[in-house]
C-alpha cells in the first residue's frame, strides 16, 4: 500500500490535462503520487517526457537501461511499466527476462553488453570505471552518451522514487 494517498486527477485538472496528453492518456499511479506537490509534478514531467521521447538515444538502449535499473533496484512497478515499451523498441522478451544475470546470458550483442555494463556501474557504485567508460564511448557520439547517461541517472531517481512510498503496490 503506498504511503501517502495517491491525489485525484480532477483535484489539478490543467497539469492532469498535460500528464495525460503526454504519458498516453492516463494518469498513471506514479503521477497520481507526483500531483501531491504540483510544482514537483510538472518538473518530472517535462523532465522525464525529454528523457524518453526527445532524445536522439536509440530507443532500444534507453528501454534495456530503464528495465536494468528497474531490476537492479527492484522497483517492481517501473519494469511492469517499462516491458511493453522495451519489446515496442526491439528488445524481445529473454532479454528482459534476462536481466538479473545479464552477464551470464547470451541474450545480448557486444553493443548491449557495453550499455548494461555502463548501467550496471552507474547503479551499483555510481562511479564509473574507465574502461567501462570506454566501452559506451565507443558506441555512442556525446549527444547519445549525455542522454545514456542521463536516462540511467532519470531512472534511478524513478525507482527510488517508487520504492520509498510503495507507489503501485
Amino acid at each position: 500500500m503506498a504511503r501517502i494517498p495517491y491525489i485525484e486527477a480532477h483535484d489539478h485538472p490543467e497539469l492532469a490535462s498535460k500528464i495525460r496528453s503526454e504519458r498516453g492518456g492516463k494518469v498513471s499511479h506514479l503521477y497520481s503520487m507526483l500531483l501531491n506537490s504540483p510544482p514537483v509534478a510538472a518538473g518530472w514531467l517535462h523532465f522525464l517526457t525529454a528523457v524518453r521521447q526527445h532524445t536522439k538515444l536509440p530507443g532500444i538502449y534507453r528501454e534495456l537501461v530503464i528495465l536494468q535499473v528497474a531490476v537492479i533496484n527492484n522497483a517492481q512497478y517501473e519494469y511492469k511499466s517499462h516491458v511493453p515499451h522495451a519489446l515496442a523498441e526491439g528488445l524481445t522478451q529473454q532479454q528482459a527476462d534476462a536481466l538479473a544475470n545479464w552477464r551470464k546470458s547470451d541474450a545480448y550483442d557486444e553493443r548491449m553488453r557495453a550499455v548494461l555494463a555502463y548501467g550496471d556501474a552507474m547503479t551499483r557504485e555510481v562511479e564509473v570505471p574507465d574502461s567501462v567508460f570506454a566501452g559506451v564511448r565507443a558506441i555512442f557520439d556525446d549527444r547519445e552518451l549525455m542522454e545514456l547517461t542521463a536516462t540511467i541517472a532519470a531512472y534511478n531517481l524513478v525507482s527510488r522514487f517508487l520504492i520509498a512510498l510503495r507507489v503501485g503496490s
